[in-house]
């Protein structure tokens, strides 16, 4: 029936009904655009068989630190070889920490890093830390850092919150050709094991362990929905010293 109305029209009068369609169909189109919100999503990244949430705090500053932390590729990547690279970067003036997340939670287990960055190399504004939170009196802990102080000594076991007395210890790791370390926390329900060791190996030779630490005090966290998490962020928020990016690469984490 359709076709038998148009064929009465004539051509002008086509054209304009033509207009007056397509009109239509772009307004509607745009009001469409106006009250449909974007769907706001997160970076998702696949490391050592796994997948990881880059964290993102966009224009706010957000601990710890306070800092920025971005997703950008600029900050936070998995090269060929699979390593994982967390970065502080500055743009426009402006630094900017990273941060991985698991995406669920593995609970009690033994969650293994093998390191392949220099930890002694950086800035005595930059922390790097391997852990577990829930929140911040549920929290294990291996940092890579010297607190803003250069005669600090530059890591430490921790468990949270570890202000009280027992709950930190604190050790050296002297640089070495190879720069490759081992360190792993081992949650169990009465009992965590820490050790840092050098070269990538669970089971290194007497003489390449740092340190080992068994901590069995009141404070070890429950089995709840606890994050792995991986982070490199500067201390109070303050830039690093030398004004230099810094870098921490990982080549693996395994969860026994």
């Amino acid at each position: 029936m359709l076709k038998q109305e148009i064929k009465y029209f004539n051509k002008s009068r086509l054209i304009g009904l033509l207009m007056i369609l397509i009109t239509f169909s772009s307004c509607s189109q745009t009001n469409d655009d106006e009250v449909v919100d974007p769907i706001k999503t997160n970076r998702i990244i696949e490391f050592s068989g796994y997948e990881w949430i880059v964290r993102d705090t966009e224009a706010t500053k957000k601990g710890p630190g306070p800092n920025y932390f971005s997703s950008s590729e600029e900050n936070v990547w998995v090269d060929e070889q699979g390593r994982l690279h967390l970065k502080v970067v500055q743009r426009q003036g402006i630094w900017y920490c990273s941060g991985v997340d698991l995406r669920r939670s593995y609970g009690h287990n033994k969650y293994v890093f093998y390191v392949s960055s220099d930890v002694n190399n950086l800035d005595e504004n930059v922390v790097a830390g391997l852990f577990t939170y829930m929140n911040d009196e549920e929290e294990i802990d291996i940092e890579f850092t010297r607190w803003a102080d250069p005669d600090n000594e530059n890591a430490q076991f921790a468990v949270q919150p570890s202000y009280l007395a027992g709950n930190k210890v604190r050790f050296d790791i002297t640089p070495r050709e190879n720069h490759l370390t081992t360190h792993f926390f081992d949650w169990k329900p009465t009992s965590i094991d820490f050790r840092s060791s050098y070269g990538h190996s669970l089971e290194p030779k007497a003489e390449d362990i740092i340190h080992s630490w068994t901590y069995t005090g009141e404070n070890i966290p429950p089995d709840s929905n606890e994050r792995l998490k991986i982070n490199l962020w500067l201390f109070r928020g303050n830039p690093p010293v030398n004004m230099e990016e810094a870098e921490i690469i990982i080549d693996k984490v395994e969860i026994l």
